[in-house]
């Protein structure tokens, strides 16, 4: 029986992460010091530890709409360029504490124009809080890559302009696009032209897709859009069977659309504490995780919003770890499948994962 691994080790683990919601990871009091600053007045606490757990437990919803209603309170703090540069430092620094190497973050620049910026303006601001993260961070000997996903909201109808904005900044810090909001009426063919422009740019972009919704979604996102990667896609799970061999094993029968997924090594951005907010599945434990970890997708560890889920890097992996029994070459391997699923090119994707993940998980491995 593999020996269960330690969270101080865990936190000490290199991680890869590719989908964590810049305005889903805000510290608490960071919300309540600009709040104060530009004068809102609707925030349901006004101590950190009061509002923290306001955000936990609104956001464990059993919804996605619902999940997603806490998010007018984020946003509503970022409305500057300073506060945007605030809080984009601030995740650079958090999840450099929790020994991540390599990060993609996501928002959607239309959410952020209350006060008049434009979306370069915006993303400028981003890009600058980054920069100087990562410069602090280096400084003090935690060095992390952070890099840039422009979102646009599914809902709305402006994703081509932030396919532009993608492009127009991919060789200064953003190396992707996404959209994301609420699945149901809102599939992702509804923005074949974002995504068409982006592919006549070779650029890359990922769609969250059977989060809340099941196969067609993910249908769509593959067959008509054309995703690199899959925002959550954990419905794929309803494309396969479990059949009884007769000794209680089990073994399984891939569906033709979960097949195409695996056989194109498609990424699946999977967020286990999200899904349970959000009802898509019951536990950790219920979670589909590990049968495709066995199966042989291609799974990646993410945290989706770590101030919604109270959540970080090492505990998702940690509460991983405890459900299925992972060891380290288990987090190794979903740590590496991240970091050849990133939109950064292939020869800095390769350095990093030789020369950090590999080394540090060979210690953590051998000991």
């Amino acid at each position: 029986m593999t020996r269960p691994l330690d969270f101080e080790q865990i936190t000490r683990a290199p991680k890869a992460l590719l989908h964590d919601h810049l305005d889903g990871g805000l510290r608490p009091s960071t919300v309540i010091d600009i709040a104060g600053e530009i004068g809102y007045d609707e925030l349901p606490a006004t101590e950190a530890d009061e509002l923290a757990t306001w955000f936990r437990t609104r956001s464990h919803s059993g919804s996605l709409e619902r999940y997603l209603e806490p998010f007018s309170h984020t946003v509503a703090v970022m409305q500057t360029a300073d506060s945007l540069h605030r809080v984009a430092y601030e995740c650079v620094e958090d999840l450099a504490a929790d020994s991540v190497v390599y990060a993609e973050i996501r928002f959607a620049p239309e959410l952020h124009i209350d006060r008049r910026l434009t979306f370069d303006e915006i993303v400028d601001a981003v890009l600058a809080g980054f920069a100087d993260g990562e410069k602090a961070c280096a400084a003090a000997g935690r060095p992390i890559v952070v890099r840039l996903l422009v979102t646009a909201m599914r809902h709305a109808a402006v994703s081509r302009e932030i396919a532009e904005l993608a492009v127009r900044w991919r060789d200064k810090g953003v190396v992707g696009f996404d959209i994301a909001g609420a699945e149901a009426g809102n599939p992702p063919t509804r923005h074949l032209d974002a995504f068409e422009y982006m592919r006549d740019n070779n650029a890359r972009f990922t769609i969250h897709a059977g989060e809340a919704f099941g196969l067609p979604s993910i249908h769509e996102a593959i067959a008509f859009c054309g995703a690199d990667r899959l925002g959550h896609g954990v419905r794929i799970v309803d494309d396969i069977a479990l059949l009884d061999d007769g000794a209680g094993a089990g073994s399984v029968r891939l569906g033709r659309l979960a097949s195409i997924l695996r056989d194109k090594r498609i990424p699946l951005e999977l967020c286990p504490s999200s899904n349970v907010q959000t009802g898509a599945v019951k536990s950790i434990a219920d979670h589909p995780f590990d049968l495709l970890a066995r199966t042989r997708f291609r799974v990646t560890v993410n945290t989706d919003n770590r101030l919604m889920s109270d959540t970080s890097m090492s505990l998702e992996m940690s509460r991983l770890a405890e459900a299925f029994g992972y060891g380290w070459s288990d987090l190794e391997r979903f740590t590496i499948n991240a970091m050849k699923s990133a939109f950064i090119p292939f020869d800095q994707r390769l350095a990093i994962i030789d020369e950090v993940i590999k080394p540090r998980y060979a210690v953590l491995i051998s000991g």
